[in-house]
């Protein structure tokens, strides 16, 4: 029975991760296809370490661990886009960020 729950705990965490991943990416990612004025605007909202941050004390405050999860997983996927050396995207271009030029034309 144990070995049951611990799978079903699995499962639904899994799922919970995947749908997070998939809402953040089509959520910050949507604004690029509205305007690309508007995508620089929103892909930085969702990739910015001060929303996630906030995103987790709301949480917290109110006791929300939906809240707090999503938080985390905004602050980590923004950790993480660092260390590959994915910035916040400037105005003028996806590939120019404030950690400088990405893609195969950074020369």
């Amino acid at each position: 029975m144990m070995l049951h729950q611990v799978s079903q705990f699995y499962i639904k965490s899994i799922k919970m991760k995947t749908l997070l991943k998939t809402e953040e990416m089509l959520m910050s990612m949507l604004g690029y296809v509205i305007s690309p004025k508007l995508g620089p605007l929103t892909y930085n909202s969702f990739h910015h370490k001060g929303i996630a941050i906030v995103f987790y004390l709301i949480g917290s405050y109110f006791e929300i661990s939906v809240l707090q999860l999503i938080g985390v997983i905004l602050f980590s996927h923004a950790s993480k886009d660092r260390i590959f050396g994915y910035g916040l995207k400037y105005f003028n271009a996806f590939n120019n960020t404030h950690l400088g030029k990405i893609g195969k034309y950074n020369r």
